[in-house]
């Protein structure tokens, strides 16, 4: 009984030499075990040091000393001003009223401009009814929008927008034929258009109360 232990003990050495002799060596065509990727440490973001009330404005045109100070008063005024919010709602502004002008949609002018335009656009919108005319402009685009100057006085701020713009005009009669200008060439346009806000009011749209042409 105790030969055949020690002789299974043997064999049982024997298989595991053999088998660590197979085994237990690399050829050069094992796979090589596939390690995960170490993260890279990312670097510590920096954090700018900025103005409590920064003046955004497009790198276009820099502002000049009285402007940026015109607008720091503003935003004391009014903390919640945003430059870069307010002049991308004074371009949405702009392209709406040119068109409900355009289109002689009264109802719309009515919501975005004061009592002064709003009389001067009617008056235009009703000789060009009368000569039977319409307009089929189209605002090309907006090349250049900037905050000339601001202001506020007795709770109410105005801020003046300069529009650097191409506008294709046409004018057409009452039988669609083209009587003036032309849908190929546009038109540069350089306007200062003034919105105003009360600042105790609750309501926080802008009205357009009057409009200039720019110098080039």
């Amino acid at each position: 009984m105790t030969v055949e232990i020690v002789l299974l003990a043997m064999v049982a050495l024997f298989v595991g030499l053999r088998l660590y002799a197979v085994l237990g060596q690399r050829t050069g065509h094992e796979q090589q075990p596939v390690t995960p990727p170490q993260p890279t440490a990312k670097p510590e973001a920096s954090v700018p040091v900025t103005d409590p009330h920064p003046v955004t404005e497009p790198s276009s045109i820099a502002l000049d000393k009285s402007t940026a100070a015109a607008l720091r008063s503003l935003i004391a005024a009014d903390p919640s001003f945003d430059t870069a919010r307010f002049l991308d709602g004074a371009q949405a502004a702009y392209r709406m009223i040119l068109e409900a002008f355009w289109k002689g949609d009264r109802d719309t002018l009515a919501d975005l401009v004061g009592d002064d335009v709003r009389t001067a656009f009617e008056e235009s919108i009703a000789e060009r009814d009368t000569a039977g005319h319409r307009l089929d402009n189209r605002l090309i685009a907006i090349e250049r929008a900037a905050i000339e100057n601001a202001k506020v006085e007795n709770r109410t701020a105005s801020v003046e927008v300069r529009f650097d713009a191409y506008i294709a005009a046409v004018t057409r009669d009452a039988e669609g034929e083209v009587v003036a200008g032309s849908l190929t060439d546009a038109v540069s346009t350089h306007d200062i258009w003034t919105f105003r806000r009360n600042l105790a009011s609750d309501d926080p749209n802008w009205l357009l109360v009057e409009t200039d042409e720019a110098g080039e």
